[in-house]
């Protein structure tokens, strides 16, 4: 809607009008398209886990985390990219006492968090330049965090969306249906020291590559009779 049709439909004057769709931005009820008219915001679309896609995708990257949180010792997160946040749809819980909790749910600015820098990195030029419009800033500095994710194939989160977190994350190839993930690896700032990065790295490639085939693999099923052969 216009913020014409907006002030006759509520039966108010258009400065009223503007600060409540002011306040509805603000919370994510609502956004103004690039035509200047307003519609839904982030909070009134679906959850991804909603998606049949995304769920298989949980189910099936349950094992590969699990091995992961075994060998690191940290927890571990599976976001997908919904526009320009990360959502998390599954999280596998270490068992230490100080550890990083359930995630599942919540959602964060890509440009901040591990995983979601880590998917950017693999996206075109022209999709990571729309940050550019929204003030994802400094674009320049992202975009030099970027072309080192994407050189080194993980990207890191230290205390950029929470303070006294540290994270890992590795993108996963793009998947059917257009989903963008990562897995990613949280833990406390405290215990995070620069001699773990190598091997964790190492076992969020695994992770990924073993969530891959078996995605790849669920794919191959639900092939009609024949289709793989041709």
């Amino acid at each position: 809607m216009r913020l014409c049709d907006v002030a006759v439909e509520l039966g108010i004057g258009l400065s009223t009008a503007h600060r409540l769709l002011s306040a509805l931005v603000y919370r994510g009820f609502a956004e103004q398209l690039p035509d200047r008219r307003y519609g839904p915001g982030r909070t009134l679309r679906p959850m991804p886990t909603l998606d049949p896609a995304v769920s298989g995708l949980r189910e099936r990257s349950h094992a590969a985390m699990a091995n992961l949180v075994d060998t690191v010792g940290e927890s571990a997160n599976l976001v997908v990219l919904v526009d320009m946040e990360v959502y998390f749809v599954a999280t596998v819980e270490c068992t230490r006492v100080l550890r990083v909790g359930e995630r599942a749910g919540q959602r964060l600015p890509a440009h901040l968090s591990s995983g979601g820098k880590a998917i950017l990195s693999q996206l075109p030029k022209s999709e990571i330049d729309r940050y550019a419009s929204v003030g994802a800033a400094p674009f320049e500095r992202l975009k030099r965090e970027l072309l080192i994710a994407r050189r080194d194939g993980y990207a890191s989160n230290h205390q950029d969306t929470e303070r006294g977190l540290t994270a890992i994350g590795v993108a996963l190839d793009p998947l059917p249906e257009s989903i963008h993930a990562a897995i990613c690896v949280a833990m406390p700032t405290v215990r995070f020291r620069r001699t773990m990065l190598e091997p964790c790295v190492a076992a969020l490639n695994d992770a990924a590559r073993a969530i891959e085939s078996s995605t790849n693999d669920a794919a191959v099923t639900k092939q009609p009779a024949g289709a793989a052969a041709r």
